[in-house]
């Protein structure tokens, strides 16, 4: 499949990479660092978003200054216990210069370049787009306004941590993306 990079000019988006996991099934590795088509993870996820955003951020909780070296802020979970991407995803709105926030993990370097647009044009009235595919939601990728940051907070602080559970009982509009696309590099199998 031929991916085009900087097809639109960038949103007022701030994308953020969710690369702050434990890498449990991966051996406990970071696996931003581990290759795939002979490159960093990291280095696909970045190309994703890169040219659509207005800026990027990286959740990331282990090698700080190599993610620091892309050339991007760093940001880091408010504490060390990898208990999710959802506790990124805060940190990436809390941090994040512009009002929208679109997170995709580290692991998935089959999204289309032009996901950004995608999911802008998705939104319509909602502070919520969420990725779908015909097996489900997809709940780390998202475009979410920083109005929900407080909600989101609250869910952690009462100890959610499941994706999918924090935005239940809001309004969201959904983009719904190929099986294929969505692919996650989670195991060492699934690098080949």
């Amino acid at each position: 499949m031929r991916q085009q990079q900087n097809i639109s000019p960038s949103l007022p988006v701030s994308g953020l990479i969710l690369a702050g996991g434990a890498g449990r099934r991966m051996g406990g590795v970071d696996k931003g660092w581990v290759h795939w088509q002979e490159r960093p993870l990291i280095l696909h996820a970045i190309q994703i978003l890169q040219g659509n955003s207005a800026e990027m951020l990286i959740s990331a909780n282990r090698h700080l200054d190599q993610y620091r070296a892309l050339g991007h802020r760093v940001i880091t979970d408010t504490n060390s216990h990898f208990e999710g991407p959802l506790m990124g995803l805060s940190a990436g709105l809390a941090a994040a210069r512009e009002d929208w926030v679109a997170s995709i993990p580290v692991d998935s370097p089959l999204l289309p370049h032009d996901l950004l647009h995608q999911m802008w044009q998705a939104k319509m009235d909602k502070d919520l787009v969420v990725v779908r595919s015909d097996t489900g939601l997809h709940a780390v990728i998202v475009l979410c306004h920083r109005r929900l940051l407080p909600h989101l907070q609250t869910y952690l602080e009462q100890g959610g941590r499941k994706a999918q559970d924090w935005f239940r009982d809001l309004e969201y509009a959904t983009l719904h993306l190929d099986e294929a696309l969505l692919c996650n590099c989670n195991t060492p199998e699934d690098l080949t």
